[in-house]
Order: C-alpha cells, then structure tokens, then sequence
C-alpha cells in the first residue's frame, strides 16, 4: 500500500496521520495493496477543478476522483483533493480542530473512491 501525500509547506499536515488513516480504511475495505494520491490544494486550484468536473463554480472542501486502473506495476485506487482553507473554515464554523475536520473529509474522500 502506498500513499501519496502531495501539499505545499504552508499547509500543516500531519503526514504520519493522513497515511495511518488511510491505511486504516483501505485495510478495514480490504483494499491494502492499492495506492492512492492525496492532494491539498488552495481555493482557486480547487473552484477551477469543481468548475470543470463538476461545473460547480465553488471551492468545495474535498473532490474525489477514482482510478481503479490496475496496470502491471501498480493499482492506482484514485486521487483526494482536499481545499485546505475550506477545511480551517469549516473547523472553525463547526467549532472542532483542523486535524478532525480533515480527517473526516479524508474519510468522505476514501469512502467515494471506493464506492
């Protein structure tokens, strides 16, 4: 199992707990061999995207694309954009921190890939 975190260092992420999570819930799905991208974005990245996948002109919290492509190297399962900054608004709105709020995009995020 691999999991891919790719994010730039102004947004605090807690790598060793995104990869715990992640593998957590593959291995609980029975998925434990796939590989999956997490990708943390800003709010512009992220309009632009929800504008052409899904012709939403906002900055949604988490989008999630699945793969499933299995080549004869790897298992690609998907890919997680999560908008960082709607995950610190949403934390403060709900009156919970930022880690449990990511987490539970991130669980949303994992639960789309593999429905």
């Amino acid at each position: 199992m691999q999991v891919n975190i790719i994010s730039s260092s102004r947004y605090k992420v807690d790598r060793k707990n995104i990869r715990n999570k992640v593998k957590e819930f593959l291995n609980s799905e029975g998925l434990g061999d796939w590989i999956v991208n997490i990708v943390f974005i800003g709010k512009t990245k992220m309009k632009k995207i929800s504008l052409k996948y899904k012709q939403e002109n906002v900055a949604l919290p988490v989008l999630s694309f699945p793969y499933s492509s299995e080549t004869l190297d790897e298992k690609l399962l998907g890919e997680i954009y999560i908008c960082y900054p709607q995950v610190v608004l949403l934390a403060a709105e709900k009156d919970k921190t930022v880690d449990y709020m990511l987490n539970k995009l991130l669980l949303h995020g994992l639960k789309n890939l593999v429905k």
